[in-house]
């Protein structure tokens, strides 16, 4: 399989500026209070008790033990008066598994797919993550699958050890961009995932999330209220297309139009 860490599709043409005032939102700074003294409370024993019993759930069973992660997403969104939308949830087939790919706005894009997407899948994350006390922990117990970025040796076998897991309608989840946009536009698409989904021959879903660097700019310690829209897209068959920057452009084509018309690029 082929793991590309520079090369990417270019977007073509530049894009817009982020929208004033985002940073000194009344609303946001109204809301410090109550993250301090709720939000990160939760957050540490959401994040130590969740992953806990994922890693004892997952002795049984990974698929049992990845809704541990479900409800830990939920209790987040929750408590920190965010909603999730998601719209034309319908187009994702029961039992059918799939290379879904998304755009990456912000932390809460974490929340709104595993609280509410409503499908189990494995996430494609970095190394480091596997790390972090009690959340690495649980990731690691349920079968989420970990890259080093920094060795395409090393993502690629990665890749290919987690192609046993996605069976029975469990997917595989990238994120394209690699990173998180930091004004919600897209940006350039690496080309890993759709070479996994040609190797595996399976279909891959366009997934796009809105609003959510809203909630939670890139750098900021503290999320405001709001709503996180999440909208799926026809599934693409990568064997339409002859080579993978048609297929690229295609499936970035659906994730830009599914997006809000002040986070497109323009």
């Amino acid at each position: 399989m082929e793991l590309e860490r520079s090369e990417s599709v270019q977007p073509a043409s530049g894009r817009s500026a982020r929208p004033a005032g985002t940073w000194s939102e009344p609303l946001r700074w109204l809301f410090v209070p109550w993250t301090l003294a709720v939000t990160y409370p939760v957050l540490l024993v959401t994040t130590i008790f969740w992953g806990f019993v994922a890693v004892a759930v997952s002795a049984v069973s990974q698929r049992l033990a990845f809704w541990a992660g479900v409800v830990w997403a939920w209790c987040l969104a929750w408590v920190t008066w965010v909603r999730v939308r998601v719209v034309d949830r319908e187009r994702a087939v029961r039992g059918q598994s799939y290379v879904i790919m998304s755009n990456h706005q912000g932390a809460y894009d974490i929340l709104a797919l595993y609280g509410f997407l409503g499908r189990e899948f494995r996430w494609v994350m970095k190394q480091e993550l596997r790390k972090v006390p009690f959340l690495g922990w649980g990731c690691a117990a349920i079968g989420h699958i970990f890259v080093d970025r920094g060795n395409s040796a090393r993502a690629i076998a990665s890749l290919e050890a987690a192609k046993s897991r996605l069976d029975g309608g469990i997917s595989v989840l990238f994120f394209p961009e690699g990173t998180r946009s930091d004004d919600g536009h897209l940006l350039p698409f690496k080309k890993g995932g759709f070479a996994m989904a040609r190797q595996l021959g399976l279909p891959i879903l366009p997934v796009s999330i809105a609003n959510s660097w809203r909630i939670l700019p890139k750098s900021c310690l503290f999320p405001r209220p709001g709503e996180v829209r999440v909208r799926f897209h026809a599934p693409i068959s990568p064997a339409d297309y002859a080579d993978n920057d048609a297929l690229v452009a295609a499936v970035r084509g659906a994730i830009d139009a599914g997006l809000d018309l002040d986070d497109r690029r323009r």
